[in-house]
């Protein structure tokens, strides 16, 4: 029988790293809120991942802490999903100990993500940074995902997930259900603020290139006044103007309306007034996110309730895969 669209899984993970910006808001947390109410959903925050990376560890926990308050402050509702950090749940690590038996050093080697890190913290190549698409292959099997929400840069990893999944099945008997791409239906690729031509990214060495959900509002009307445009002074999208094409997709983007809209209302405006409008409409619709997560982290108690509440809820739901992977591999549980 056919699954109900409510009965399917959906799996996505964020790390607890750097500050997210508008991008990761438009692109993914804002897209999870609607999802959660389609769909059995599993959030992790994904703090084993980000120590591929050196971290500075009292860092770490405090931004673990508030990216969980970012996420409900956006709208991620723990009554409606289930919202945990990753290393709260130890099947993970497990899981990804086992699949690690049916992955291949060339497919590790070939990872795209990998080369570009490797080659940007070659001081701290790790095994854990090569690993990195096992242990996301890990979080996804677990919970028996359908489908998995990606952008661009995670596609390859999904695909080795699958991979992973069907030599498992194969070489095992059927274990694991094989997750699909999740292609959202809406929403603009937001670029840099200086380089248009790039995505926008949190960890960009430029601090006017990107916008943060962190931002006060007089560093985001100052980042949009200094965003590039063109020579050219009309307001329309287009990919000779990358520039007033990523700012008329934020503006569509936070105020609700299509990009066509926006260049009507632009219409025979100058960037100055252009710039102004995105920079008031983003920091309006930001503070309200920003108050909440302060609110919310005064409240320790209550964001480790959540926090726990979601870890024995996806443990849970893990245990029950991970305790038939032990079974099929042969591994002696007392029975």
């Amino acid at each position: 029988m056919e699954e109900n669209q409510q009965e399917k899984v959906l799996y996505s993970a964020v790390q607890p790293s750097g500050n997210l910006t508008i991008g990761n808001y438009i692109g993914a947390i804002r897209n999870w809120v609607n999802m959660q109410r389609e769909f059995t959903c599993f959030y992790a925050i994904a703090d084993m991942h980000a120590i591929t990376v050196r971290q500075e560890p009292a860092l770490l926990r405090r931004r673990t802490l508030e990216l969980a308050a970012l996420y409900i402050a956006c709208g991620i509702d723990p009554e409606q999903c289930t919202l945990y950090v990753q290393s709260n749940v130890s099947a993970h690590a497990e899981l990804a100990w086992v699949l690690n038996t049916v992955t291949y050093v060339g497919e590790m080697e070939r990872m795209t993500q990998y080369k570009d890190k490797a080659a940007r913290h070659a001081e701290n190549v790790n095994m854990g940074l090569m690993d990195y698409p096992v242990l996301m292959a890990a979080d996804i099997l677990l919970y028996q995902a359908n489908l998995v929400p990606v952008g661009v840069d995670q596609r390859q990893h999904l695909e080795i997930t699958r991979d992973i999944a069907i030599r498992f099945n194969n070489r095992y008997g059927e274990t694991f259900r094989v997750p699909e791409a999740y292609i959202l239906k809406e929403g603009a690729k937001i670029t840099s603020l200086q380089d248009p031509l790039r995505k926008m990214s949190k960890s960009d060495e430029n601090p006017n290139a990107s916008v943060y959900l962190a931002d006060d509002r007089d560093s985001i009307m100052r980042k949009f006044k200094r965003a590039v445009t063109d020579s050219d002074n009309r307001i329309v999208a287009s990919d000779e103007k990358p520039g007033v094409t990523n700012l008329l997709n934020i503006y569509a983007a936070f105020k609700g309306c299509t990009v066509a809209e926006a260049e009507r209302e632009f219409e025979g405006k100058g960037y100055g007034d252009f710039k102004l409008a995105v920079g008031e409409t983003v920091a309006d619709a930001l503070a309200p996110v920003q108050a909440e997560q302060k609110r919310l982290l005064a409240d320790k108690g209550y964001l480790a309730g959540i926090l726990k509440c979601g870890a024995e809820s996806a443990a849970y739901a893990a245990r029950k895969t991970l305790s038939k992977v032990y079974r099929k591999v042969g591994f002696y549980r007392g029975e």
